[in-house]
């Protein structure tokens, strides 16, 4: 039986941020850490949850500290997750040769290639095993109402755990958002280099399943509550990293409308975090009219 250990615990907006470790089976038995977010009305029963996936580089504080995301969610009764971005301490030879590739950069997936399959698999690690380990501690979190967001590379996470899940008929998670996804991940440097470390399939294998624009083409109308922002100043945008426009196109060609699947264009904002907590409390709103639904 996996359990949970406390490692701090912070009041913050009339709730707590707390801490936890624990053995993780999907990460191949490496150390595990989340941060988890619970409103003040949490101590009278269970609340929704929204996760939030982080990009690269990242820790699973970052989004906690410095999104912005407490205050709105503690008013609108949500908890919120957050996972780290990837395994720790595998020692893989090569793994933290790159900022882009292995260590901080899991790119929300099951690896296949042998070399990292037995740690990297993100997918089960955020989709599984954190909510199956939250259930089993007791934790007073309410798993039908389930939503995801994140950033950059974890934009393109819950983008595409989002749609997969729809695809597969579970539906786990209500709606997505994303501040500045890795929107067509097959067709930017930063998708290529981890699909063709991480997959025995490389691209091939990728397009499949972990391409945010070539799974909206696949849904078939299914109904979608999406959001996604990102900023016009974003160097990253402008290298051609994030291809946000690719997404809206396939969205629109699939038949949604602005409704279902919402692209705006935030003029002059970059990539960094004082773009996502300008918008955070819009994102976290955005999730309250599914979760309290």
């Amino acid at each position: 039986m996996t359990t949970l250990e406390k490692l701090s615990s912070n009041k913050a907006f009339g709730g707590e941020l707390v801490k936890y470790k624990f053995k993780s089976a999907a990460l191949g038995g490496l150390d595990a850490r989340f941060n988890l977010f619970l409103p003040p009305n949490a101590t009278n029963g269970k609340v929704p949850i929204l996760y939030y996936l982080s990009g690269l580089t990242c820790t699973e504080d970052n989004g906690a500290q410095k999104g912005a995301f407490l205050g709105p969610a503690s008013q609108e009764g949500i908890a919120i997750l957050f996972p780290d971005t990837s395994p720790r301490g595998a020692s893989i030879e090569g793994e933290e040769d790159d900022w882009d590739f292995g260590t901080g950069a899991g790119f929300y997936l099951n690896a296949t290639n042998p070399k990292y399959a037995k740690h990297y698999n993100m997918l089960t690690h955020v989709t599984i095993e954190i909510p199956q380990v939250v259930e089993a501690a007791g934790l007073p979190i309410d798993s039908n109402r389930q939503s995801i967001f994140g950033h950059s590379m974890g934009g393109h996470g819950a983008l595409t755990l989002y749609l997969n899940s729809v695809l597969s008929g579970q539906k786990q998670y209500r709606s997505a958002s994303a501040f500045s996804p890795i929107s067509n991940p097959t067709k930017c440097p930063w998708g290529e280099k981890a699909f063709k470390g991480y997959l025995q399939g490389g691209i091939e294998e990728a397009k499949d399943k972990y391409d945010a624009t070539e799974l909206i083409r696949k849904t078939n109308k299914e109904p979608l509550h999406v959001l996604v922002d990102y900023g016009t100043g974003d160097n990253f945008y402008q290298q051609g990293q994030l291809l946000p426009e690719n997404f809206l196109k396939a969205a629109r060609d699939a038949g949604y409308d602005e409704v279902q699947v919402r692209v705006r264009s935030q003029e002059g904002y970059d990539h960094s975090y004082y773009f996502i907590s300008t918008f955070g409390a819009d994102h976290i709103h955005f999730h309250a009219n599914f979760l309290k639904a």
